[in-house]
């Protein structure tokens, strides 16, 4: 990639809003129907009707429309969008991208709240407490990951990369986790980390 790549592609035609938003609204509903013959709640059922839940060691996280893992979510849209951009030929639309994205994107919210990844997540880390997202905490994860993507059309790559490096500081200053250690703990738990986490 040369210094003169811009993520936001200025020269490659904007997708069509009403169309791009017809797409995403669809893949959104289709989350939603997913995780809702899954089982999973639409909302808090701790009685709190607060919008958001910062302590991500109490049962009210993931349960709320924002938590400090919204963060990773907003790097999943920014680091897939400078993934594809490597990857993908350039005359792959802007269009094309944002919904493989989108498609990613879903398919986690869904995949993460299976047993299976649950179950993970519990013996693998530091979230004892976890047992899936609320739907409204998924559809807010969607909406930080295409506000990622909004982002990182609109700057260079320099610029993205170090986006992504300074969300990652500051989610480690705050709360002990973040996109690349939760990554690293999902596939290969590492005992220094979950003791370093668990100190917090």
């Amino acid at each position: 990639m040369s210094n003169e790549t811009n993520l936001s592609e200025p020269a490659i035609e904007t997708p069509a809003p009403r169309k791009l938003a017809y797409s995403l609204f669809a893949l959104a509903a289709l989350m939603w129907v997913t995780l809702w013959s899954m089982g999973r709640v639409w909302w808090c059922e701790k009685g709190d009707w607060l919008p958001w839940s910062f302590d991500v060691m109490s049962s009210h996280n993931s349960q709320h429309l924002f938590d400090p893992y919204a963060l990773s979510h907003f790097e999943h849209g920014l680091g897939l969008w400078l993934l594809l951009s490597l990857i993908l030929p350039a005359r792959v639309s802007a269009y094309s991208k944002i919904m493989a994205i989108a498609v990613i994107e879903v398919g986690w919210e869904i995949l993460e709240n299976t047993p299976m990844v649950i179950q993970r997540y519990r013996e693998a880390t530091v979230s004892l407490d976890y047992f899936g997202d609320s739907i409204a905490n998924s559809t807010s994860d969607y909406l930080m990951c295409l506000a990622g993507i909004w982002l990182a059309r609109r700057i260079d790559w320099r610029a993205c990369v170090g986006v992504l490096v300074a969300l990652e500081i500051i989610s480690l200053l705050w709360i002990r986790d973040s996109l690349l250690i939760n990554i690293i703990m999902l596939t290969y738990p590492i005992d220094a980390i979950r003791e370093w986490q668990s100190a917090g």
